[in-house]
């Protein structure tokens, strides 16, 4: 029996960080603003966290510190009354850099533009992977161009103990943050790229840690673009990169650091280009990332290819007696055309 294809592989995935890669500030920015909060002491305060918690002999992610400073912020006052449809809302307010989020539709028109492409059914998914605040990004103008968002959670007015216990809820009117829900960290970034990779982001019974051979995973990792600003995000490049993937560092124009920062990945070979966080039309990031589209949509042409050499044999053929010779035949009467001339 013919074996049956998982998926055909023909679909590619630009995934991007967020913060400093696709907008040039932090995505909190515009909660500070609204709230009145000094947004460099939050930093300062929430970088100190980690510190402060070693000192009582407990260890602490940065990522846990911050989303626990700003629930201390929603208890104690500053930020009361926040929860996630105010996030969704203040996510609108987010500036991105230039030719976002226009970009994201040109490249999905990039990869159909040949009829090669169309008649292969290749097509191009657009992934967020952050640490940031997942309601904030849903709630921005990239949102409708995303397949998928993976980013921090924040819960508001979660059940009380024994809530099964009750016959009946209470009805909420005030939505207020008060857990975390997901903390998604640099590290934590990898396991989602290998959702994206085995396609359990879209078929739940398909589990992140289940045994798939690389030929059945939906997107596989040479197919991925991954896209991020700097040295934290070297374990998700790693990742794609050691998969056969492209991994591509981006810099503020203005700021020679982070420019710096790029060229030592790039020396370092944990990314394969750099270039500034401009997607407009002609700028060296969108060309580079355009031609490794073009590259990636060719070699699924030639795995396509490759696949239906081994999937379909060679057409039947009239085989030749056993009396008959391969030897080309002679002319039997050769003497009809000698002497003339």
């Amino acid at each position: 029996m013919a074996k049956d294809s998982l998926h055909s592989q023909n679909i590619i995935a630009c995934i991007w960080d967020f913060d400093k890669t696709l907008i040039p500030d932090y995505m909190q920015a515009p909660i500070f603003e609204e709230y009145g909060i000094d947004e460099k002491l939050f930093w300062k305060e929430t970088n100190l966290l980690p510190e402060y918690y070693h000192k009582r002999g407990q260890t602490v992610s940065k990522e846990t510190c911050y989303l626990n400073h700003l629930l201390s912020f929603i208890r104690n006052g500053p930020l009361k009354g926040l929860n996630n449809s105010r996030l969704r809302e203040l996510g609108k307010r987010l500036k991105f850099y230039p030719g976002l989020p226009n970009f994201f539709s040109n490249l999905q028109a990039h990869v159909t533009r040949k009829p090669e492409y169309v008649r292969a059914n290749i097509r191009l998914e657009h992934y967020i992977i952050s640490t940031g605040l997942g309601e904030m990004i849903r709630g921005s103008v990239i949102a409708p161009f995303v397949e998928g968002v993976f980013a921090c959670e924040l819960i508001e007015n979660p059940p009380p103990p024994n809530f099964t216990q009750q016959m009946e809820m209470p009805i909420e009117t005030d939505f207020e943050i008060s857990q975390v829900g997901l903390v998604v960290d640099n590290t934590i970034k990898t396991r989602y790229l290998f959702e994206i990779n085995k396609g359990s982001n879209k078929i739940p019974d398909i589990d992140v840690n289940a045994a798939i051979p690389e030929d059945e995973r939906r997107i596989p990792f040479e197919n991925m673009v991954y896209v991020a600003d700097g040295p934290s995000d070297v374990p998700v490049f790693s990742v794609v990169k050691r998969g056969g993937g492209r991994a591509y560092a981006v810099y503020d124009p203005g700021n020679m650091e982070e420019f710096a920062q790029n060229d030592h990945l790039l020396q370092a070979g944990r990314i394969h280009s750099y270039g500034p966080a401009d997607y407009t039309e002609g700028s060296s990031t969108a060309n580079w990332i355009k031609l490794h589209l073009d590259k990636i949509c060719e070699d699924v042409l030639i795995r396509q290819q490759r696949s239906l050499k081994k999937k379909v044999s060679k057409a039947p053929r009239h085989l030749p007696r056993k009396d008959q010779t391969d030897e080309p035949l002679v002319n039997p009467q050769p003497e009809l055309f000698e002497g003339e001339g």
